[in-house]
């Protein structure tokens, strides 16, 4: 299917165009939506179900998983385990099976119910299909994984006048079985349920594992609805027609023309939809969501449908002016044309009208409105629409609109359900809005709502339900809130702030029949209120991602109601108190990333209900012992990053001990652990398994593998001291593609072994492997981080690596040897790290538009030749190393062009000529803007270097203190440094906006040094030493006020060094030896630090450091005293601790993300010095 239905947020919004359907279409067609409310249960003793029959259920009950298996993460918890559905009982007593008289005396099933039942299974059951006497079969709301519908069996089904297989996990195209079931009178394989009775109810999307979509071309639809005459009910909501509706339109009116309900919302249709009318019988239409029927007016013949209650137009392209004419339907329930934004008009006079006989439209329940489409006296146009229960009121910003549109509120007594979508509610809500006594609903979407209109709000004081979401107006929630004294759900969902906006309030504890609080980074800060302690119906409290402080009132735990728990990011501290939860319903508690410190209480780790438990992140300190903690229902586990020690009791061996067999996600990292805990054993589904950054020593135990290869889908074990690992073969075998598989930072050797089916991410770092498998490719046929680095792997990089769908491709610091593959620029990669390894030859030069590679590291090779010009092709790159290779070349001027070039590195290597100047029309904007760090040292330079190259350089021109990391977009991947000064070099993982450098030494460069390098205000290291400079040193470098390193050693410059130098109060590392400089040495700020090494080599010196004192004639020409104020907020110095100037330490403070560090622990910070 298009991506219309793919995601959580286009399928919220099918969710809410659907929400209504059923109800109606049952009232349209005057059957219940699936047709089994009347069918009843026929079982008069002492007849019972045929033995068969029953035999046959009892096949399709061992086809079912009741608890969630970690392989399949759509599982869930089944709602029942089927406990009637036992052998020698009647089946017609069953759940969920409904029988009837059969002439033999048995009684035959003729429906089976099994919806919402949350039933796991891989696929429909073939043996169903032997219930030849079904007339209803209703399968909706479980989870059939994935797999498709059976090609064959459904025809058999031939009794069979209601069919469900909605929001079933299913996929594949509708089996052309179906055609055969004449008998059909509703058919329902949506995406999504339409039989929710209140929408005011905030749907559990968690708790629905929704279907795949279907593919069903034209001539495909023709031959399921040719034979169907008796169809009068048809769901295909979020199903992939992709075809014309034209076409479809026309099949059924062939074949259905009693259609009554046609629910085609968000299928992909196409083109015209003007053969609609031709299904005059209809009275349920949705067609929201098919964005690509053609733009068209308002097609007016739906206004003669004499029985539309329905009609659902939202997002279909209509445009122009609204008919004037009026519905001739008298019982017109529901009407939505929003997301119309070329539609235009006054929806008509719903007033009555004598003339033409019409109502005035008492049964309309439900309206969405658009701001563009309605007058601004609503209440001649509307009149009193007395039975109107859900009111969505979209895309209205004028205040007098929103003044007429309260004032009309207050005559509607029926409405119930009230939402608010786009509009601007900036403005003050009348208090007249607190007449809307029978409102229990309010939803505001994008409405730019303030405190002040949020407190005129709770004037409503009878809503059960408010939810507030994707509002950035920054709004604190308002005392007022405790007058809300019925509100039994408060949701303030995506209203993310970035900075604190205030409390919760102590009046949210008057709320006292609240059950579920939702308020997720949203801004809030400090303490829980006690008052919390109040809410003794709650069941669910989320207000993870905020600012709250201070401790956790132990008060929240012992909630007599409470099962969902989530304080997690937020700026908690203090200790976790003990509590009484012998009677606790906790069952899920996420209090991970804060600053809890002391001992985890007993009684945390004991609840009797507990699922899923994580405190990772944390300061929590202290043993944990697994054998008393397992409980049977356990389901999470996360403790890592803590101070903790998890041991193993000694009572891990008693068979009577409770085992944690439901355990599916185990998070022990950083837990001092030195061997893997037996009891881990006794989990069946592990799908998430971190025990990384411990002290675990020996062989990888082969049983994990073995154990969880049906199940396992992410894999740590990083950061330990393994040194072999249990394994029958090279090839790791998995029933399913794995997320991570991550080995790296251990003491690993030999050949490195893939799983099969691939991992998404592969990471052997740092270890001491030594081979891949010859066909290694084989195994990335879903790979898109393969990191290597750091090993002693040897061999060629075969061209097969091309057809994988690597994005990340680090084989840096081996032994790789041979010729880079002509492709490997042209497929999926966007980082290629080849660093230090022993690839020869050229770089391909057969680089299309279709380059995708933001970073080239091929520093340390043996690359030759010239830099292929195909390589501008290559817009995103960012980062180009190719340090310490062979190239010969010009300098690459033509690579300015790249806006997005960040890093050029060419040092070591043959680049002769001049570094010419770019003209500025032959590229897109300034060249070589972006670029924060050029080293061009130890190359073949030559000639004078042109002022306006620096003034190219626009980002090293803007003074940049932040410290960001340089990323990349859609990419978790570090790139990392290498920065050369007096020999010696620095490496940097991490290149952050503060790191920029110019390195231009040991070239042949002459002439004087421009006063533009002046303006680079952001400039840190600055090494222009070893080539043939002249001339004075420049006044105008004291003006860059960042620079940290600054090196012209070895030139031929002249004359008295700049007193201006003094204003550079970050300069830690100074070398002007070797010049032919004079006069006195500036005494003043960090010039009072250096050595006498930075000047030796210049006769005409004197005065400290230097032993030569300075007489009459050495005084200055022209006095420079500044008093420089600078502040000193750089949080980088480049070359601390390293014999430059003073000892400053050096200190590169770098927060790992928290989520990195959990799904992608591959890359840490180090900070390493090696010899040049």
């Amino acid at each position: 299917m298009a991506s219309s239905c793919i995601g959580w947020t286009p399928l919220l919004l099918c969710l809410v165009q659907l929400l209504h359907f059923h109800t109606h279409a049952a009232s349209a067609s005057g059957v219940h939506p699936h047709g089994h409310a009347n069918l009843t249960r026929h079982h008069s003793a002492p007849w019972l179900c045929r033995p068969d029959q029953a035999n046959t259920l009892l096949t399709l009950k061992q086809s079912f998983s009741f608890h969630p298996n970690g392989r399949f993460p759509r599982d869930l918890e089944s709602t029942t385990t089927l406990p009637s559905w036992k052998p020698g009982t009647d089946c017609c007593l069953w759940e969920g099976v409904g029988c009837s008289n059969s002439p033999s005396g048995h009684h035959v099933v003729t429906a089976l119910d099994l919806s919402g039942f949350r039933l796991n299974s891989d696929g429909i059951h073939p043996v169903l299909f032997n219930l030849t006497s079904l007339r209803m079969l209703d399968l909706s709301m479980n989870n059939f994984r994935g797999y498709d519908i059976p090609s064959v069996g459904l025809e058999r089904l031939v009794l069979l006048r209601h069919l469900n297989l909605s929001s079933s996990g299913i996929s594949g195209q509708v089996p052309i079985g179906i055609s055969k079931l004449t008998n059909l009178i509703s058919l329902d394989i949506s995406d999504l349920p339409h039989d929710i009775e209140d929408a005011e109810d905030d749907y559990d999307i968690d708790a629905i594992s929704f279907a795949r979509n279907y593919f069903l071309p034209v001539p495909y639809f023709h031959n399921i609805v040719a034979n169907l005459s008796n169809l009068r009910e048809v769901y295909l909501d979020c199903v992939s027609i992709n075809s014309s509706a034209e076409g479809c339109f026309e099949a059924l009116a062939k074949s259905v023309p009693h259609l009554r309900v046609l629910s085609l919302g968000y299928c992909d249709l196409q083109g015209d939809i003007s053969s609609l009318s031709r299904l005059k019988s209809l009275a349920v239409i949705n067609l929201s969501g098919n964005s690509d029927i053609t733009p068209g007016p308002f097609p007016e013949f739906l206004m003669n449908f004499p029985n539309l209650r329905v009609l659902q137009l939202s997002g279909i392209n209509l445009q122009g002016w609204f008919p004037r004419g009026t519905f001739l339907s008298k019982n017109l329930r529901v009407l939505d044309l929003s997301w119309n934004p070329d539609l235009s008009g006054h929806l008509p006079n719903f007033s009555y009208d004598k003339s033409s006989n019409c109502s005035n439209f008492k049964a309309l329940t439900e309206l969405v409105i658009d701001g563009k489409i309605i007058s601004t006296n609503f209440r001649s146009s509307f009149g009193m629409l007395a039975s109107l229960h859900r009111l969505t009121v979209m895309g209205l910003d004028s205040p007098k609109q929103l003044e007429s549109l309260f004032s009309w509120f207050g005559g509607i007594k029926t409405l119930r359900s009230l939402e608010f979508d786009s509009c601007d509610l900036s403005m003050t809500i009348p208090s007249s809005i607190g007449n809307l006594k029978n409102l229990t609903s309010l939803v505001i979407s994008e409405s730019n709502l303030t405190t002040q209109t949020l407190s005129s709000i709770t004037n409503i004081i009878n809503i059960k339900f408010l939810k507030i979401e994707y509002d950035d107006g920054f709004f604190a929630i308002p005392s007022a809130i405790g007058n809300m004294t019925n509100l039994e759900r408060l949701h303030i969902l995506n209203c993310w702030s970035s900075r604190p906006i205030g409390p919760i309030p102590h009046e949210v504890g008057a709320l006292k029949k609240l059950e579920s609080l939702v308020l997720p980074s949203m801004g809030l800060s400090g303490r829980i209120p006690s008052t919390i302690a109040n809410l003794t119906q709650l069941i669910e409290l989320r207000l993870n991602g905020n600012y709250l402080s201070g401790e956790i009132p132990a008060s929240l735990f012992i909630l007599p109601k409470l099962g969902y728990l989530d304080l997690s990011q937020n700026q908690l501290s203090g200790p976790i108190h003990e509590f009484d939860g012998a009677c606790s319903c906790l069952r899920i508690v996420y209090l991970e990333m804060n600053n809890l410190t002391g001992q985890i209480p007993q009684s945390l780790l004991v609840l009797p209900n507990l699922t899923e438990l994580d405190i990772e992140g944390n300061n929590l300190m202290g043993s944990v012992d697994l054998a008393l903690l397992w409980g049977e229902k356990l389901t999470s586990l996360f403790l890592s990053y803590n101070k903790l020690t998890v041991i193993e009791g000694e009572d891990t061996n008693n068979s009577s001990s409770t085992y944690p067999h439901q355990l599916m996600e185990i998070g022990l990292a950083s837990c001092n652990m030195t061997k893997i805990p037996k009891l881990l054993m006794h989990a069946k589904y592990v799908t998430y398994l971190d025990l990384s950054s411990n002290k675990i020593s020996g062989d990888i135990p082969s049983w994990i593998w073995d154990r969880w290869n049906y199940s396992l889908a992410w894999i740590s074990l990083s950061d330990n001291m393994f040194t072999g690992m249990e394994l029958n073969s090279y090839v790791i075998p998995f029933s399913n593609t794995l997320y991570s598989f991550n080995l790296s930072f251990n003491r690993l050797q030999g050949s490195i072994p893939m799983p099969y089916p691939s991992a998404q991410l592969l990471d052997y770092s740092n270890n001491s492997f030594s081979s891949l498998l010859p066909n290694f490719t084989l195994y990335l046929s879903s790979t898109a981080y393969l990191m290597l680095s750091h090993n002693n792997i040897s061999g060629y990089l075969p061209r097969s690596i091309c057809h994988s769908p690597l994005e990340v491709l680090d084989l840096s610091y081996n032994n790789f040897s041979g010729l880079l593959p002509r492709c490997l620029m042209e497929n999926s990669l966007s980082i290629i790290n080849l660093r230090e390894n022993q690839f020869k030859g050229m770089l391909p030069s057969n680089i299309s538009i279709r380059c995708r590679v933001e970073t080239i590291n091929l520093n340390g090779n043996k690359i030759e030749g010239q830099l292929p010009r195909t390589l501008y092709s290559c817009t995103n790159l960012e980062v180009l190393d190719l340090g310490r290779n062979q190239i010969a070349d010009a300098f690459p001027s033509w690579l300015g062009g790249l806006l997005n070039l960040r890093v050029l590195v060419l040092r070591s290597n043959k680049f002769h000529g001049s570094i010419g100047h770019l003209e500025d029309e032959k590229y897109r904007g300034r060249p070589f803007s972006s670029l924060q760090i050029i080293d061009l040292a130890s190359n073949n330079f030559t000639g004078k270097l042109h002022p306006q190259w620096f003034e190219n350089l626009k980002s090293l021109k803007q003074y940049d203190n932040r410290g960001q990391t340089i990323g990349h977009t859609d990419i978790l991947y570090q790139d990392s440094i290498t920065i050369s000064c007096k020999g010696l070099s620095m490496t940097f993982e991490r290149i952050l906006t503060t790191l920029t450098a110019i390195d231009i030494s040991e070239n042949a460069l002459e002439g004087s040094i421009p006063t533009s390098i002046g303006n680079l205000h952001s400039l840190r290291l600055l090494n222009m030493s070893h080539n043939v400079f002249t001339g004075q040193i420049p006044p105008q470098l004291g003006s860059i006020t960042a620079l940290e390193s600054l090196d012209l050693s070895s030139n031929m410059l002249s004359g008295e060094i700049p007193q201006e130098l003094t204003d550079l109060t970050f300069l830690s590392t100074l070398n002007l030896s070797n010049n032919q400089l004079d006069g006195r040495i500036p005494q003043s700020h960090q010039f009072d630090t250096f050595q006498e090494s930075s000047f030796d080599g210049n006769a005409g010196l004197c005065g400290p450091p230097l032993s030569k004192k300075c007489g009459p004639s050495d005084i200055p020409s022209e006095t420079h005293l500044k008093n420089s104020s600078h502040g000193v907020d750089v949080v980088l110095f480049l070359f601390a601790g390293v014999g430059f100037g003073v000892g400053f330490a050096a200190a590169i403070v770098l927060k790992l993300d928290y989520w990195i560090s959990r799904w992608f622990h591959i890359f840490r910070i180090l900070c390493s010095l090696e010899g040049a």
